[in-house]
């Protein structure tokens, strides 16, 4: 060895003796001792099979901003079990995959608060028991850091609650007493008395009826001790509260002077929910991005034979330091360069300079391109525009103009379809419209009670409804109409989507709107499309050309670009996109046939599903409805590698999709890592994901046999990625009608009957209900 590399090698000799010691001083002040026997690589994976003979090993490492993980350790990641302490005084202990807590651990803040139980990707996430800080003690579900399903909690003060929870608050049926005796039992949402419930006194009186935001509203019963009650009309406005007292045969006078504005004033005094304590922060936020760890740190391990090895790399060399068991140190300088990413011998094991490339099915790596904002800017010039000024000024003025505040109970003459209203709009205005440029039109409002009721519960703001409408940008028109003939606008900011319409079709609408309106009020997480207008333009002169529209809510409104996009119905006759390969890009609408994936959502979100899709199909099925189909879109995040559900215990090679072009270039884009889970780790953010909104879930990839036509769902390949998902039911104005029938009957001789999509309504939900649960499924 030369002068230079001996006196180099002396100076990281000093260098990791400073380091060996200030892991010992650390490990011994914060941690027990801990043994960790080797894990060997076995040939059908064990812990990293799939990826590969990866070696496990111990490891002991201090970062360069103070923290600490002892434990063991794989291809530059905590992988295994181990303990991880932060210098805010957060301590995990537990199982780790891929430098993610995954599986069982225990988590604990510096106030005294605990978690224990399941992970999953850096979320608690699973059964687990939750230990406040002021002693309140939570017992069950969680997903991605909120109780989410069944549970039990123990509050501080002595109150109770043991019931379903969603998004972190009481929701569903559940039951909660307080440690005076009262209790509540009976529907919640949101964490708040919602629906139909039984509240109990201690005194032995009790309220049964409904409930709205933690009082009763509605129908009820209020019932005493004695035997006697009183029926009626509740709400907390005196003015709205109507009802009949009935004594009971003990006692025939002893509450007739009772005001029924005590259970409001007195009785819900002593009935107040205890508010949780907030956690200060969320384990998933202390996950770290390893690959922006700092290179300086140090990295302490164990070899086979027992003998400490020490990685640190500086201007393209890479020392090896050897602790022999005598106390001795051997060290190397080695190029990196000249390397090439080879494994090192000697009795090194399998360290690798570079991160173990992914491996698993060979499958080839998904393809996208940079994803482009939809459909043609309609400038002055453009076929469309003078429709566009007329449809803009139309929706300023229906929107814009004062109205008398609504409730949801809407009077059965507001459906009537002949309720519609005509408004002239000259050039030069008129006194209740402006002038404007355009040509002289009219234009209609159908049913505008109803759809500004809607508008209201699907919490539409007025003012951004119009800026999004009828704002200084213009409409986008999309390049080719739909299948019906129709053609599609999308406002600027994406949020809505204008369809034109036939006769028929508004026809469906208004013959459907009073249950339409009673389903999405009684479901607020309907997967149906939400409607928010009916109207019409009617150009006067010589063409009185008349123009429908609805408008609707753009399902694939979104920060982060759509990927993929499928329109699936569940038939597979003609139900393939029309496009080379070549030519499909991310809005390209895809078919059932073109279908490549198996959707795998959270047991909470799967059960959602489940029972929401039975509900929007029976609704459908009940108003003749055929042909709609459920639109997918996908947004691909940067993922990493995941078990393979099907072979616990293995790793499953992941690709993160790339950019079109030569996957193994530097050139190909890579996708955006969605600020690197954004969308997930902000708390402040659960409030936008909703059933089919920004729902964060995994998709296995599938391949079909030669004989794909008869096979609508292909074979799982073990092929992951994480993505955020979008998805509703849309096209729910085709009736059955004597077309349909006619176009079933004429189908049926040339084709399989049960591969067509027109077909009976109720054999058509049965059809697309099997599917849809075939190609979504529960994450195991």
């Amino acid at each position: 060895m030369s002068k230079e590399g001996f006196g180099a090698t002396k100076a990281w000799e000093a260098t990791v003796r400073k380091s060996q010691a200030a892991v010992k001083r650390r490990g011994t002040s914060f941690f027990t001792t801990m043994s960790v026997a080797h894990v060997d690589d076995d040939e059908d994976g064990g812990v990293g099979g799939a990826a590969g003979n990866v070696e496990v090993y111990h490891a002991e490492r201090v970062f360069s901003h103070g923290d600490f993980y002892t434990g063991q350790w794989s291809d530059n990641f905590p992988h295994g079990h181990g303990k991880y302490l932060w210098t805010d005084g957060c301590m995990y202990v537990g199982e780790w995959f891929r430098g993610k807590t995954m599986g069982r651990g225990k988590f604990s803040w510096p106030s005294g608060a605990t978690y224990e139980g399941e992970f999953k990707s850096g979320y608690m996430d699973g059964k687990g028991t939750y230990t406040g800080s002021n002693g309140d003690t939570y017992r069950g579900s969680w997903v991605m850091n909120h109780k989410h399903g069944q549970g039990t909690k123990h509050y501080a003060n002595g109150d109770f609650y043991e019931g379903e929870w969603r998004r972190g608050l009481q929701d569903g049926h559940g039951r909660y007493q307080w440690k005076n005796d009262n209790h509540y039992i009976g529907q919640w949402k949101t964490g708040v008395f919602n629906g139909n419930g039984t509240l109990i006194w201690a005194n032995g009186n009790r309220y049964d009826g409904f409930w709205e935001d933690g009082l009763p509203k509605g129908n009820g019963t209020f019932r005493w001790a004695d035997g006697s009650f009183y029926v009626g009309t509740w709400s907390k406005d005196p003015k709205e509260q109507s009802g009949t007292y009935y004594p009971s045969g003990a006692s025939l006078a002893g509450n007739i002077d009772w005001d029924p504005q005590e259970v409001f004033s007195v009785g819900m005094k002593d009935c107040k929910i205890c508010p949780g304590e907030v956690v200060s922060i969320l384990p998933s936020q202390k996950m770290l991005n390893w690959s922006g760890i700092d290179p300086s740190s140090k990295l302490r391990r164990m070899s086979v034979d027992g003998r400490i090895i020490n990685v640190s790399s500086d201007k393209g060399f890479d020392r090896f330091c050897i602790w022999e068991s005598d106390g001795d140190i051997t060290c190397d300088i080695v190029d990196a360069n000249k390397m090439g990413g080879r494994e090192v011998e000697d009795g090194l094991g399998a360290l690798q300079l570079e991160e173990a490339e992914t491996r698993g099915t060979k499958l080839q790596p998904l393809k996208l391109q940079e994803v482009k904002k939809q459909g043609v800017t309609i400038s002055k010039g453009h076929k469309n525009y003078e429709l566009m000024l007329n449809l803009q000024l139309g929706i300023r003025h229906s929107v814009g103009k004062p109205a008398p505040a609504t409730s949801l109970d809407l009077r059965s003459s507001a459906f009537d379809p002949k309720e519609k209203v005509w408004t002239k709009f000259p050039p030069e205005g008129s006194k209740q419209t402006p002038p404007h440029q355009s040509c002289e039109f009219k234009w209609k409002d159908y049913c505008p009670l109803v759809f500004r009721t809607l508008r209201k519960l699907f919490k539409v703001d007025a003012a951004d409804y119009m800026l999004s409408i009828c704002g200084n940008d213009a409409l986008r028109e999309l390049s080719s109409p739909g299948k019906s003939g129709s053609f599609f606008y999308l406002t600027h900011d994406d949020r809505y989507m204008i369809k034109t319409m036939k006769k028929s079709e508004v026809k469906v609408l208004l013959r459907m709107l009073p249950a339409y309106y009673n389903h999405v009020r009684a479901f607020e997480n309907t997967l149906v499309t939400k409607f928010f207008g009916l109207h019409c333009v009617k150009l006067t002169g010589a063409t009185q050309k008349k123009v429908r529209f609805v408008i609707m809510g753009n399902l694939f409104c979104s920060e982060y670009p759509i990927h993929r996009r499928f329109d699936l119905k569940g038939s597979s006759h003609g139900r393939t996109t029309d496009k080379p390969e070549a030519e499909i890009d991310a809005n390209t609408t895809l078919k059932d046939l073109d279908l490549n994936f198996i959707f795998r959502l959270q047991k909470a979100w799967y059960q959602e599903l489940h029972r929401q899709v039975d509900r929007d199909i029976e609704f459908l099925e009940q108003e003749r409805i055929m042909d709609y189909s459920l639109l997918v879109g996908l947004h691909f995040r940067d993922t990493t590698s995941y078990r393979d559900p099907a072979n616990e215990g293995r790793i499953s090679g992941v690709r993160t999709p790339i950019g079109n072009g030569d996957p193994d270039g530097d050139s190909a884009p890579r996708l955006s890592r969605v600020d690197m889970d954004q969308l997930l780790l902000d708390p402040s953010r659960w409030a936008t994901i909703r059933l089919g909104v920004n729902m964060p879930a995994r998709v296995e990839q599938t391949v079909r046999r030669n004989d794909f036509e008869t096979q609508l769902v292909g074979e799982p390949t073990g092929e992951f990625y994480d993505v955020v998902l979008y998805f509703g039911v849309i096209d729910i104005l085709q009736d059955y009608d004597i077309s349909k029938k006619l176009e079933h009957a004429y189908k049926s001789i040339q084709y399989d009957p049960t591969s067509i999509s027109a077909v009976d309504p109720r054999q058509y939900s049965k059809r697309f209900r099997d599917f849809i649960f075939k190609v979504f499924t529960e994450d195991t």
